[in-house]
């Protein structure tokens, strides 16, 4: 079972303190004219994202997050706080989304914080998701 929502008024944590953040990357999507064989934008953003990983962050490519209009998609996850979904990134946002989620693993509150956070992941935000033990709240 996920550790309740920090609280605000809890001190900040560090990136190891704070519980693992996942960076999820579609890997499913390709550029037209790009052929059977050439690499998908999603994976090349994932491996150089998986290259430049920071402690306590993982990376992993998922086949499709169901965001095709938007461009290349990604997702940074973590357990018991709510999961960002990010739109319109290019094979060279590796650093944006390392630094969103450096942001999120030393958010006490759970939640991903506006400022500081990279521009990309200000304008290309696509949904923000519930944590699971929330909705066991819901009537």
């Amino acid at each position: 079972m996920a550790s309740p929502l920090p609280s605000p008024t809890d001190p900040p944590v560090t990136v190891a303190e704070a519980g693992a953040v996942t960076v999820l990357v579609c890997s499913s999507c390709r550029r037209t004219g790009d052929g059977p064989e050439t690499p998908r934008p999603g994976t090349r953003l994932a491996d150089a994202l998986g290259a430049e990983a920071c402690p306590g962050v993982s990376v992993r490519r998922v086949a499709c997050l169901g965001n095709c209009t938007r461009g290349l998609s990604a997702a940074i996850y973590r357990e018991g706080c709510w999961t960002y979904v990010f739109g319109g990134l290019d094979e060279g946002s590796s650093g944006d989304l390392r630094e969103g989620a450096r942001l999120f693993a030393g958010a006490s509150d759970g939640f991903m914080p506006w400022r500081g956070r990279p521009e990309a992941l200000k304008r290309g935000l696509i949904a923000r998701v519930p944590p699971i033990d929330l909705l066991k709240d819901l009537p």
